[in-house]
């Protein structure tokens, strides 16, 4: 292991082998079977965690359900002071913090301290909420009758978080959440458990000095052996916020609302940018290229097709040939300055690349880059690949599904409406973009009759999201929202209250009922 890494982990106090569950500012021993956290980059162990077995599970879920009912009494802004302390503190560690991230994601550190700064973003959005948090005045048809609504807690929320987004996805749920009174229980990707890991290191101090309930901020890693469906079928948990693939969230959905349980859930993209006569290729080629290689196409936001106007093919195709041709060079060490583009997660994610390669040749795709899995010095552990362009059909199987690699898909059309016809036609639905300088085409794009995305976008990437905005997608990507605007309701019961202030007792819609 490097000195740079080592000491990354000593900064965050990050052992050898460390307990597998949290409840805030304590930490419990654990009793479940050794998980080890490989670097993508070399195949190193980073650290271990002693995973919890299901009695650990137990006490900490008691814990949890004790918490809630000291928790929902603190006034929200008190709630939220909590949580402006935290940002505060992953301000302090948005560097050692960002560098682990890239260390076990494999993301490049820009991206490593991005995603901190997602997680200070979302501090400060979550504070100001915890002030308006606001129901609705309604009038009543009857006389002397007050109406509303107002929002609750549910109480325990289970977040189950993805490799690629390893931190932030977690505050993007977490502060919403807590602001609002819940008490959350986070079970982690078994692939980085150690960024969950410092994380409650970090912020553990914060919930000390201001006599933070224990329970309230959980943290569980455990085998999905061990904690798997029988987590999902835990009635004390009345809400799960699932990130991962669109296989997995079916599953999710299944079992919590067999129970009449709630879920929000991110699933998978397989995110298009539309070309048009009209586009700005200075503004679209940068846009597409970051869209697709950013993360090394393992978001879920990636750009994974491209829909091109025939007006523009040829000309698209080789400024996007040129542009990759420069990316091959600077691949590498996720930790290194001059690095873009780090390793897949696993050697089961080249294999996938690979596999979608191979079905959109067989399917009659065209590589006109790309399809290389690196090797050499600096690239022995084999999870490096070349970000690949095939021509392709739209109604190829492949093309239909998403595959988490740096693939980009590049497809003909010959008009705005077989464009948008083309971006809608995939069972998924996250985010989108649409490159033109024309007004038509773009109301035409954010009409009804346009994406039907959760994201839309013009002349800007399908990746970058910003936290203000309400996070998520429609069909298979499971219509669940996170993160900004009015996302906090998905974290809230809601109630409509009728108040009868008066000395007579008028029934609605006129009924009349002498006794």
């Amino acid at each position: 292991m490097s000195k740079d890494i080592a000491n990354t982990l000593k900064v965050l106090e990050i052992e050898r082998v460390n307990h597998g569950i949290s409840t805030g500012n304590s930490w419990v021993e654990t009793h479940g079977t050794i998980l080890s956290s490989e670097n993508p980059t070399n195949g190193e162990i980073i650290a271990e965690v002693k995973s919890a077995s299901i009695d650990d599970y137990e006490l900490m879920m008691k814990n949890a359900d004790k918490a809630f009912k000291e928790w929902r009494n603190w006034p929200a802004p008190k709630r939220a002071e909590v949580v402006r302390l935290i940002g505060i503190k992953l301000r302090e560690y948005k560097e050692v913090l960002g560098r682990l991230v890239s260390i076990e994601a494999g993301k490049i550190l820009q991206e490593g301290m991005g995603e901190v700064q997602e997680m200070i973003d979302i501090c400060d959005f979550a504070v100001g909420q915890s002030r308006v948090m606001n129901g609705f005045m309604l009038q009543s048809e009857r006389p002397d009758h007050k109406m509303y609504e107002q929002y609750y807690p549910m109480g325990i929320v289970g977040i189950i978080t993805s490799f690629n987004f390893p931190v932030a996805v977690w505050a993007w749920n977490t502060m919403l959440a807590v602001i609002g009174g819940n008490v959350v229980v986070w079970k982690p990707s078994s692939k980085t458990p150690i960024t969950a890991v410092a994380v409650h290191k970090i912020i553990a101090g914060v919930l000390k000095s201001l006599n933070v309930p224990e329970g309230v901020f959980n943290l569980v890693i455990a085998k999905s052996s061990v904690l798997g469906d029988n987590f999902l079928e835990d009635k004390r948990i009345p809400l799960f916020s699932m990130t991962g693939s669109t296989k997995v969230g079916k599953h999710v959905a299944e079992l919590v609302s067999k129970r009449f349980g709630r879920s929000i859930l991110e699933l998978g993209g397989n995110n298009a940018a539309l070309v048009m006569p009209s586009a700005n290729l200075d503004i679209a080629i940068p846009s597409i290229v970051f869209g697709a290689v950013g993360t090394a196409g393992q978001r879920c936001t990636s750009t994974r097709r491209i829909i091109v106007h025939e007006q523009l093919y040829d000309d698209v195709k080789q400024r996007l040939i040129n542009a990759y041709s420069q990316l091959e060079k600077r691949i590498g060490n996720p930790l290194e300055e001059n690095t873009i583009i780090g390793p897949l997660i696993d050697k089961s994610a080249v294999d996938a690349y690979s596999h979608a390669i191979n079905e959109a040749i067989k399917e009659g795709g065209k590589v006109i880059f790309g399809n290389k899995v690196l090797s050499g010095k600096g690239f022995e552990h084999g999870t490096f690949v070349v970000p690949t362009i095939v021509e392709v059909k739209n109604r190829y199987k492949i093309v239909q599904s998403e595959t988490f690699a740096p693939i980009l898909y590049l497809i003909k059309v010959s008009s705005l409406e077989e464009a948008i016809a083309a971006n809608n036609d995939v069972p998924q639905g996250l985010s989108s973009a649409m490159f033109t300088t024309s007004l038509i085409d773009t109301e035409e794009w954010l009409s009804q009759r346009g994406s039907d995305c959760g994201i839309a976008n013009v002349n800007t990437s399908t990746s970058g999201a910003e936290i203000g905005g309400a996070f998520g997608g429609e069909k298979e990507t499971g219509g669940g929202r996170e993160s900004g605007s009015d996302a906090w309701k998905s974290y809230m019961r809601r109630q409509t209250v009728n108040i009868n202030y008066g000395k007579t007792l008028p029934l609605a819609q006129g009924v009349k009922f002498d006794i």
